[in-house]
């Protein structure tokens, strides 16, 4: 594979695993690293991709078909999904903990788009009003990082963003180890 590309460039890496779904989670967490060092913007990042993935279910809670004794949504089959992805990137305890807290972000998703009419909003106004609110915070902290977000070079970014939450999360209680290593050699430290 050659050698890997330390944090003042990246360039040669990125271009290397740049428009595949199919990379592996450390592949995908490396790359989405190089645009994330600031402790700040990691930061506002355990903040704004669970709005926005939240968002997401609640502009998806519609419609509902009933499947014998569940309900389904759109919103429950884009976790499906999404699901079985990160599942097969490589990194079960990744995958599984991604899985567990999009789930419980989706469950929160169906709650919160049930109680809008009870401050005045439909569903989708409290999404589009969560969506924003999440992204403005992203941005603040891609303004800290001074660099564009991930997605804009490789649209995966979108994807991994909830993965590399739940990462960074795992991470600081001293899971995932040999990741953070190869993230902190190929990306560079946090900072």
């Amino acid at each position: 594979m050659g050698m890997p590309v330390a944090h003042t460039g990246g360039m040669a890496y990125r271009k290397r695993h740049t428009m595949s779904f199919f990379r592996p989670a450390n592949a995908l967490m490396v790359q989405y690293a190089h645009y994330h060092r600031d402790r700040r913007n990691i930061a506002t990042h355990l903040v704004g991709v669970p709005l926005i993935f939240m968002a997401i279910g609640i502009l998806l809670t519609q419609p509902e078909w009933a499947v014998g004794n569940v309900l389904l949504t759109p919103a429950w089959l884009v976790w499906g999904l999404t699901s079985l992805w990160y599942l097969s990137r490589g990194n079960f305890l990744l995958g599984l903990a991604t899985v567990v807290v999009n789930g419980l972000l989706i469950a929160l998703a169906h709650g919160l788009a049930s109680m809008a009419a009870q401050v005045g909003l439909a569903a989708w106004q409290l999404g589009l009003a969560i969506f924003v609110v999440g992204w403005i915070i992203q941005f603040v902290g891609h303004y800290w990082e001074g660099r564009k977000p991930a997605f804009v070079d490789d649209i995966v970014g979108l994807l991994v963003g909830p993965m590399f939450v739940v990462g960074e999360v795992l991470m600081a209680f001293g899971f995932l180890g040999q990741m953070r290593m190869a993230i902190e050699r190929q990306a560079g430290p946090s900072r």
